[in-house]
């Protein structure tokens, strides 16, 4: 299987809800050259840590009938806006023309979040997705990864 051919001046966008990378493939699509335009990261501890506040609890209308509410995920919470941030920025890039090409790598869950975030501008430009992490990685290991033959 032959890798992801990405083409010359096309952004990559690499995310995983707490950390995001915007790439632009300064080489060809034979030999890329993805060079970081921009990188965004986020505090987002986990819920326990953001969450001070034990679940609420409500009562039945009638009897003495009590049920717990269930408490608010504030990690998953912040990731989701942290899409929402990521896909406003990408919408603003593509509005003035910056890129004609997008390949967006993310978690699965994130990549989701992403998709639904989308302006359809943007969704247009979108090449490839790939459901991968590689917000831990340099950029010439995310090219590789992208690019190699197990890519795509």
């Amino acid at each position: 299987m032959s890798g992801l051919r990405i083409e010359h001046g096309a952004w990559v966008m690499v995310g995983d809800g707490e950390k995001a990378l915007f790439l632009r493939n300064e080489g060809d699509a034979d030999y890329p050259n993805l060079q970081v335009l921009n990188a965004w990261t986020q505090d987002n501890p986990k819920t326990a840590d953001q969450g001070v506040d034990r679940p609420g609890r409500t009562h039945a209308s009638t009897g003495e009938h009590r049920s717990a509410v269930q408490q608010t995920d504030w990690h998953r919470l912040e990731k989701h806006l942290f899409a929402g941030r990521i896909a406003e920025a990408l919408y603003e890039a593509a509005d003035r023309k910056a890129f004609s090409q997008l390949v967006i790598a993310a978690p699965p869950v994130i990549l989701g979040e992403l998709r639904k975030a989308l302006h359809k501008e943007v969704a247009d430009k979108v090449v490839a997705e790939i459901a991968k992490d590689f917000t831990h990685m340099p950029s010439h290991e995310i090219e590789k990864a992208l690019t190699g033959p197990a890519a795509a």
